[in-house]
């Protein structure tokens, strides 16, 4: 028997010192698959990219004033202001190596080699799913559609994240 879908709580927060919520489209298209999936999204904000400034954001989110899981997009690439990894790495309780891999894996079958300056990451902290994608509207696309969202879906078999809320 299938079991009922579990809407999650979905926190999206954009990286960068160029966008704002009006010209972000990244967050925008993550905001929007996440709800066109049946998610809630209870947060979307602009963070600058700062490392402390991130990191702060994510403590936030992830201390019971946000959702279940945090979805960051931008700062995984690997310019001087690229600090997103840096900032969350450390924060986490438990990193989950095979969604950078598979990540570029996939990205690999669109963009070529170029596909190597992503430092896209996820673990849990505090029980909190956290996944940085690349700032770009193709690599978030990639990254939702191909990993985030059938792992937020607890009917995923033969398992998924949807299903461990709780036991994070």
């Amino acid at each position: 028997m299938t079991p009922d879908f579990l809407p999650l709580k979905v926190s999206v927060l954009v990286v960068s010192d160029t966008r704002t919520l009006d010209t972000d489209e990244s967050g925008a298209l993550i905001e929007g698959m996440a709800e066109a999936a049946g998610h809630e999204v209870v947060e979307r904000r602009v963070v600058t990219d700062d490392r402390d400034l991130i990191a702060a954001a994510v403590v936030d989110e992830s201390s019971g004033n946000g959702g279940n899981v945090i979805i960051l997009t931008g700062g995984t690439g690997v310019t001087r202001r690229d600090v997103t990894p840096e900032a969350v790495a450390p924060l986490l309780d438990k990193e989950l190596p095979g969604f950078g891999e598979i990540f570029r894996w996939l990205s690999w079958q669109e963009i070529g080699a170029s596909t190597i300056q992503s430092r896209a990451l996820a673990g849990v902290r505090s029980g909190t799913l956290i996944f940085c994608l690349p700032g770009s509207k193709g690599a978030c696309a990639l990254g939702m559609e191909q990993l985030i969202l059938p792992q937020l879906d607890n009917r995923t078999k033969p398992c998924s994240f949807g299903g461990l809320v709780g036991k994070l």
